[in-house]
């Protein structure tokens, strides 16, 4: 009786030993591999070589405008050694995408685009290839989607390939390009408008978003999109609290927008006052203040031309139909109307400096203009508010502080204020 009791505890005791083991083997199998660690990142003047302390396997390129930079994600990889810049970079930020991977932008002293990459030494090496483009070219390169890189795969080759049923196939470029596409918002999907329905209505734009970083701080890694929601949110409490006008967000979370729609949700909303927020990034680490950019004279032009000439006309444009007007008269509507467009957002762009001038720090030429296409709503007054440099340490500190976000929409509050009395005291 004894022997047999002996050998079943015996039994029970290797069951137990096995089905820890078991549990142990599948807990280590699921514990995820540590991710690698940049090593190392060397700069030229026509390439780009990142350095890794372990094997990775895919990695994505994409460029951004305003400033001009590339973006690298590294996925399975998480940031490392910092890197210097040097050749056509001005300044390089590596920042972590969650169990992603990593990202790492370089700060571009002149337009260039990637032309090509190749994983190399077991994908513990990753170089990239570069080549000076005209600014027209980057900018239009911004839309042209992400540029993959895989490890295996055969280095980049240029072919040209005859239309033939005939034609041999060409061999992996080592690349993939693909073009992200923003979910769609339905005709009928418009953000929150807060505030009495009396009132004048003010969409606040907080700039880039989503897989858009726009600028990165080299003090602290501070992204620009981070901050200009942080912002256009002060600002919209701000305005709500004043109780003068009501309030409309593009985006009141962590997502992409194209430029066209951010003006085009305010227009259709039937707002009377446009602001996009950003904070600029200069290499000079010098450079500080706001500054105020409005549409150029150009810039109106030629959108002026663009729907004068378009064959389409049923754009409704200060509350004229304009697919009801001869050519002629649509003309002199859109003329009439761009000019008086640019007058009140000069006219707001100069209220909004003389109001923020003591709360935060003005560059001396703060009013300025450009052809920025989130400015380009014929009908709408429009400003795009730069409130200080990424670039700047005094600046980001200011930005990203409660007091410094208070004191910008402090500012934006009183000009909004004096705006629309100045209009119904002029009616």
């Amino acid at each position: 009786m004894l022997g047999w009791w002996t050998r079943f505890a015996k039994r029970r005791c290797a069951l137990a030993t096995g089905a820890l083991f078991l549990l142990s083997s599948l807990w280590l199998a699921a514990t995820p591999v540590a991710a690698r660690a940049v090593a190392d990142i060397r700069v030229a003047d026509d390439s780009i070589v990142i350095r890794f302390d372990g094997s990775v396997a895919t990695a994505a390129t994409f460029l951004m405008a305003g400033p001009n930079r590339i973006a690298l994600d590294i996925d399975g990889a998480r940031p490392g050694t910092q890197g210097r810049a040097g050749g056509i970079v001005a300044a390089l930020h590596q920042d972590g995408r969650g169990d992603a991977g990593a990202r790492i932008i370089f700060d571009l002293t002149a337009p260039a685009v990637v032309t090509g990459g190749q994983f190399t030494d077991g994908g513990r090496r990753l170089t990239l290839t570069l080549r000076r483009v005209e600014p027209a070219r980057f900018v239009r390169a911004t839309t042209a989607g992400r540029m993959r890189f895989t490890a295996g795969a055969t280095p980049a080759a240029v072919a040209i390939v005859r239309a033939s049923s005939s034609a041999a196939m060409p061999r992996d470029p080592g690349y993939r390009v693909s073009v992200p596409v923003p979910g769609a918002r339905r005709r009928g999907s418009l953000p929150r408008v807060q505030g009495d329905a009396d009132r004048p209505l003010v969409v606040i734009d907080a700039g880039h978003g989503g897989h858009d970083p726009g600028a990165i701080s080299p003090h602290g890694g501070l992204r620009e999109k981070d901050l200009t929601l942080q912002a256009a949110r002060a600002i919209r409490d701000a305005l709500l609290d004043g109780g003068r006008v009501r309030v409309a967000l593009t985006r009141d979370r962590d997502e992409f927008l194209v430029l066209k729609e951010r003006y085009a949700i305010a227009r259709r909303l039937g707002a009377s006052l446009f602001i996009s927020v950003h904070c600029d990034s200069a290499d000079n680490p010098a450079a500080t203040g706001a500054s105020i950019y409005t549409l150029s004279e150009v810039a109106s032009d030629r959108e002026a031309a663009r729907l004068a000439a378009r064959e389409n006309k049923a754009d409704i444009l200060a509350g004229v139909d304009l697919g009801r007007q001869s050519a002629d008269i649509s003309s002199i509507l859109i003329d009439l109307t761009q000019r008086e467009t640019m007058n009140a957002s000069a006219g707001f762009a100069r209220l909004l400096g003389r109001e923020a001038t003591g709360l935060i720090p003005l560059k001396p030429n703060y009013h300025r203009m450009a052809s920025l296409m989130v400015l380009k709503a014929p009908d709408l007054p429009s400003i795009l508010f730069e409130t200080g440099y990424l670039s700047n340490k005094a600046d980001a500190e200011r930005l990203a502080t409660n007091e410094g976000r208070r004191a910008i929409a402090r500012s934006v509050q009183r000009a909004v204020e004096v705006h629309f009395a100045r209009r119904m005291a002029g009616r």
